[in-house]
């Protein structure tokens, strides 16, 4: 008999492989299908302690297959304090975006938001077997509204510049939400030094814990 770490794993590896072959976006589409074949992207382990809840894989991600292959990783990398090899540890950090698909580019060349059908069809289930996950970093809007529900403020902004009490209010699955790390958004950076001078240092801070074993 599979002891119940074994079995645990087993459930997750099999709702991991149904999640890398889902074709809802394209067999069952809300609205229009996807333009393009789905390639999921998630990585995930039952011993996980910290969970990067992003929005959707853009061009770069969707050819590599790996998350955050980007400026934008390299980014939320420098805001983690950690590196590449320490990012892509399934055993320590797992990567689940609300929408595990590139979701197209819109008219102006800018990503599509994530698939509506992703996280009804697989979030809860995926976040049930995650059971050591014990901070969520937020990252953008999508992620935020998930994560937080009612506790989300007006906007990004507004959530972002509350993060202290957000922290407070989701112990002791504490949720820090975070501006998407596109260079996109530097110009937000900038308005908002409180941003790197403040919430970085308690990023790295809350990492650095449960990397080494430490909350």
């Amino acid at each position: 008999m599979l002891n119940s770490a074994a079995a645990s794993k087993s459930e997750l590896d099999r709702l991991l492989a149904d999640i890398r072959a889902c074709r809802i976006c394209v067999d069952h589409p809300l609205g229009r299908p996807l333009p393009h074949e789905p390639r999921p992207v998630v990585r995930a382990s039952a011993t996980a302690r910290i969970l990067i809840a992003g929005q959707a894989p853009g061009t770069r991600v969707h050819a590599s297959g790996m998350p955050f292959t980007d400026p934008s990783g390299d980014r939320l990398r420098a805001w983690m304090g950690i590196g590449s090899a320490e990012f892509y540890d399934e055993s320590r950090i797992a990567i689940a975006p609300m929408g595990f698909c590139f979701p197209g580019l819109d008219a102006k060349g800018g990503d599509l938001p994530p698939r509506r059908e992703c996280a009804p069809a697989w979030r809860s289930a995926l976040l049930a077997e995650l059971p050591a996950i014990d901070l969520v970093l937020a990252v953008g809007l999508h992620a935020q509204k998930f994560h937080l529900g009612s506790r989300v403020r007006r906007g990004l902004t507004e959530t972002v510049a509350d993060w202290r009490a957000i922290l407070d209010e989701t112990s002791p699955l504490p949720v820090l939400p975070l501006p998407h790390p596109s260079w996109r958004n530097s110009g937000w950076i900038k308005r908002h030094p409180w941003f790197e001078a403040d919430l970085i240092p308690t990023l790295r801070r809350l990492v650095a814990g449960r990397l080494s074993g430490h909350s």
